[in-house]
């Protein structure tokens, strides 16, 4: 049975589930450092699944359909932005309604555009490239982990690194971070924090674009009702687990995605999928719970420090 679950499949299967929530991570850590919790990356991911398929479909090509879950996603980055920034609007309850909003526009559309009821499925969908480097053929661990994936495997690992060097080596990052921690002594200096506020949600807007993306059309083929199935909350306790830091964050993201795909092998062995569901959000709450609890005893300390 232990060799049956951790085995190289599972490795392939890891790297995969925790790409979207990679890419979704990467967006909201920027919005989180812009000082905005964008509870809607949920709705994001599900959007951009859907009008994926939607323009690799009536497009027959996957770049169209990534093409228009871009342009979903940064539509829903500029409504979330200006709600939040312009009219001062709660950040989490505008993420909630987005969250809700994208749920039942996809039902809705699905119905109305295909036809069809809980899941949409055709060969006229086009799944995205992909990828086989001949050289690593018979090289077992390396097959596993750099061949036959989605494109968007490859990005969300150089986004990575792009990300952490623009937020703390770029002079753009410098700003998108003062924004957060200190918006009135960024405004002296004659950068607007609204803009960077602005930007760092449009990014993040094109971040889920591309998760909601690499679901539909790259780890599957098809798009199915509440498709995301919570990845966005997923992603955004990655980003406190990881304290809000692009590398970090990927950790967190891959441990998220070793639990999710290891709920997917153990149903293999004949354990209920009732039961396996519950380990990536079962470990969520377990992570965030340790996290609360030390910054709780920082605080305390801190606190007792002061009184003495």
């Amino acid at each position: 049975m232990f060799k049956e679950l951790f085995n190289l499949t599972l490795l392939q299967n890891t790297i995969r589930t925790a790409t979207p929530l990679i890419l979704a991570a990467l967006g909201g850590l920027l919005t989180m450092h812009s000082g905005m919790l964008n509870i809607g990356m949920e709705g994001m991911i599900l959007l951009g699944a859907f009008f994926g398929v939607v323009g690799s479909y009536f497009f027959a090509s996957s770049l169209a359909g990534v093409a228009l879950a871009v342009v979903v996603g940064i539509l829903i980055g500029v409504i979330f932005g200006f709600f939040v920034i312009e009219l001062k609007a709660d950040e989490f309850i505008i993420g909630i309604a987005i969250n809700i909003l994208a749920g039942g526009l996809t039902i809705f559309l699905l119905r109305s555009m295909f036809g069809v009821k809980g899941a949409f499925s055709s060969p006229g969908i086009i799944s995205l490239p992909r990828l086989n480097f001949p050289s690593l053929k018979g090289i077992p661990f390396l097959d596993v982990i750099f061949n036959n994936h989605s494109v968007f495997v490859y990005i969300s690992w150089i986004l990575v690194i792009l990300t952490y060097l623009f937020l703390y080596k770029t002079p753009y990052g410098m700003w998108i971070r003062a924004a957060g921690e200190h918006p009135e002594a960024l405004e002296t200096t004659g950068v607007s924090a609204r803009k960077m506020k602005y930007i760092s949600s449009i990014i993040c807007g094109v971040f889920c674009g591309f998760a909601g993306a690499h679901l539909s059309l790259g780890y599957l083929t098809l798009f199915t009702e509440n498709m995301s199935a919570n990845r966005g909350f997923i992603a955004l306790a990655a980003i406190i687990f990881g304290a809000s830091n692009p590398l970090k964050t990927f950790g967190a993201a891959l441990l998220f995605g070793f639990f999710d795909a290891l709920g997917i092998r153990l149903q293999v062995v004949g354990i209920p999928s009732q039961f396996t569901q519950m380990i990536p959000y079962l470990v969520t709450v377990i992570a965030l719970f340790i996290i609360t609890k030390k910054h709780l005893t920082k605080v305390k300390k801190v606190g007792e420090k002061e009184g003495a």
